[in-house]
């Protein structure tokens, strides 16, 4: 089903809330802004902290980096996750490195290439001041983790070893082997867990943020379900910070754990935190390929293999032989052959719509077709096993425990899939939303990565964020708004607390015949399918037909056995998938405005001659920062302009 009008969006002037769409960028040349931001901000003095307090959600790399750092600072802290330990964060996951801009390598790396590359992998579409901070603060990061004993690769000399990545001309990945987020995390974690004990930060494990508590406009608490005996509990502070991840699990099926969603922002956005690009999702080229009609997930692996793996198809479509019958006249490397300077680096969205271009045209290859070869076979011969079994083992045992097949005798098989959000909570240059006191990291907010975001920038954003960039910003804050200022017996806390109650209890009272599961599969076909690798008008018009379908059927006829008294998986997946259904509209809308291909947003309408994105920056050079405006109301668009006078605007090569 299609609809011909386009959806009712609003265009408002942000003079006319009262909240003022300011970035809050400092003055100064690019290289001192954040030194300039740095001396200017209030201070709270070091004996005046112990009086503070602020909510952390969530424990990964943003969260338990920030949890660590404000307590070790003096503030007190509470710091909330919904797994068994934070260890368990997604953040564990990150396989591939973690960018900063040492130029080890001595060649031709420094701070200006890093933010340069960063603002062009983006597509043109991020803040330049929170980039270049980015940029700045990598080369502190390093130094952090390597204090904290992270065992980052070294070369035979003892100095730590680069690899390259996607997007680059240059070494500055610094990794462990396969398994940089999980030994970042570990960093974090006894960062986190010294402060723990030292009483300085209160842990919340299994428990879940179901809704934001608002006094006096300001951020002042929220409300949290524990999941193991479902008690409803309002915890209050003088701020709250939100490093709750991405939103990559609306499509069902990702690269994400299946914990991951989108509930904390998306409850922060309906209490009037602005919603920033929602329709900037990436898609990593480097995925294992689905196997199965009730795969739950799917699987990384990590970018960092395209040093050495050499991407391919068979130049003849049809051809099912074994890739080790296709002789290589016969094999088309595609990505070499189009983008002779990048090769197989170039960025993350050209490498994906390469390969959907060559499956589509009937090269692809296993089950359906969707599929290319991913080939150390020239490695292999050029270094030798040993030497590939060093860099990529467990990458490689990872792939023969899932597919059965032994990739250092044949191919990887890989193909697209969803993996990062771009978009997110819009923060300003403090990483502070809309709602005063409410702080966003991580991926959770839109910052730093624009339209696209390059290989090993995630647990460098993560990280920044939380080590170096919180702990300066919510000081400022705090040191306005004074400490306690907050009331426990503010109606706003029980009507909060309410809300959440009764929302819960309509779940478990629809009593219908479909599992949570079933909606959240469909939900995210029809988002892949419309919404995902590319997109067009007719598509996004018919997913923004048929999800208030969706939604409306959900509330009707969605099964939650169970109680809100105990462990309740179903509820917990339920209140998560309705979430879901309200942002996946946003998504489309968002995506169906901006009629210009920008990074991973490819508008099939909107390319070149040959077939790369084409974007539109006369209209469309802005951050669009949806506002909700009531159940059954189109949400507001507001735009902050991005201006460009450090990078300018250009076509992106990769060739």
């Amino acid at each position: 089903m299609t609809v011909e009008a386009k959806p009712d969006v609003s265009t408002r002037r942000a003079t006319e809330f009262a909240v003022a769409l300011d970035a809050r960028s400092p003055e100064g040349p690019i290289e001192r802004k954040w030194d300039n931001a740095k001396f200017q901000y209030k201070l709270v003095n070091p004996a005046n902290k112990r009086k503070y307090t602020v909510l952390v959600v969530g424990s990964g790399l943003a969260g338990a980096s920030a949890s660590a750092t404000l307590a070790e600072l003096g503030y007190n802290v509470k710091c909330f996750c919904y797994q068994d330990s934070p260890r368990r964060a997604h953040s564990i996951a990150a396989q591939g490195g973690i960018n900063a801009a040492k130029n080890y390598r001595n060649d031709g790396d420094s701070i200006y290439r890093l933010f340069y590359d960063t603002v062009k992998g983006g597509d043109y579409r991020s803040r330049e001041a929170n980039v270049y901070r980015l940029a700045q603060i990598s080369v502190n990061i390093i130094d952090q983790c390597v204090a904290q004993g992270v065992p980052f690769a070294r070369e035979y000399g003892g100095l730590l070893d680069n690899r390259s990545f996607g997007g680059a001309q240059v070494s500055r990945t610094f990794y462990a082997r396969g398994q940089t987020g999980q030994q970042l995390l570990l960093g974090a974690y006894q960062a986190l867990s010294r402060q723990i004990g030292l009483g300085k930060v209160a842990m919340y494990s299994r428990t879940e943020m179901l809704d934001l508590i608002l006094i006096g406009g300001h951020a002042k608490g929220i409300v949290t379900r524990d999941m193991v005996t479902g008690k409803i509990e309002s915890h209050l502070a003088d701020a709250v910070v939100l490093a709750t991840g991405g939103y990559g699990n609306v499509f069902y099926l990702s690269t994400n754990a299946k914990g991951c969603n989108t509930t904390a922002i998306w409850r922060a956005h309906r209490r009037g935190a602005f919603f920033a690009n929602p329709c900037f999702t990436q898609i990593h080229p480097t995925c294992i390929p689905v196997h199965g009609e009730y795969q739950s997930k799917l699987t990384l692996m990590s970018e960092s293999l395209r040093n050495d793996g050499r991407i391919w198809v068979p130049k003849k479509q049809g051809d099912t032989r074994s890739p080790d019958q296709i002789p290589e006249s016969e094999r088309d490397y595609y990505l070499e052959r189009k983008y002779p300077s990048f090769g197989n680096l170039v960025p993350r969205d050209v490498a994906s719509r390469n390969a959907k271009e060559v499956c589509d045209d009937g090269r692809g290859v296993g089950p359906g077709g969707l599929g290319v070869y991913l080939d150390f076979g020239d490695a292999i011969k050029r270094l030798g096993a040993n030497a590939i079994r060093e860099k990529y083992g467990n990458l490689f045992d990872m792939y023969e425990r899932i597919t059965a097949e032994n990739p250092y005798e044949v191919p990887m098989r890989i193909y697209p899939a969803i993996h990062y959000t771009m978009g997110g909570l819009w923060v300003d240059y403090n990483l502070q939303s809309t709602i005063p006191g409410l702080f966003v990291t991580g991926e959770a907010n839109f910052s730093d990565h624009g339209a696209n975001r390059l290989g090993a920038s995630a647990l460098m954003q993560g990280l920044a964020d939380g080590y170096f960039v919180l702990p300066y910003t919510i000081g400022d804050y705090l040191a306005q708004v004074g400490a306690g200022k907050y009331d426990t017996n503010n109606p706003a806390v029980a009507e909060t607390e309410f809300e959440v109650k009764q929302r819960n209890k309509r779940l478990l009272g629809i009593n219908g015949k479909r599992t949570v599961d079933s909606f959240h599969r469909e939900l995210g076909k029809l988002m892949w399918d419309n919404c995902g690798m590319a997109r067009n008008a007719a598509g996004l018009q018919e997913a923004l037909a048929k999800i208030p379908e969706i939604r409306a059927e959900f509330w009707e006829n969605v099964n939650v056995p169970g109680s809100a008294d105990e462990l309740n998986q179903a509820l917990e997946k339920a209140g998560r998938v309705a979430d879901f259904m309200e942002l996946a509209e946003l998504m489309c809308r968002d995506a169906l405005h901006r009629s210009e291909s920008c990074g991973g947003h490819f508008r099939e309408e909107s390319q070149t001659p040959e077939g790369e994105a084409k974007r539109d920056d006369e209209n469309f050079a802005y951050v669009a920062a949806w506002q909700f405006d009531g159940d059954g109301r189109a949400p507001i668009l507001n735009k902050e302009p991005l201006d460009f006078e450090y990078v300018h605007l250009a076509q992106r090569s990769y060739k």
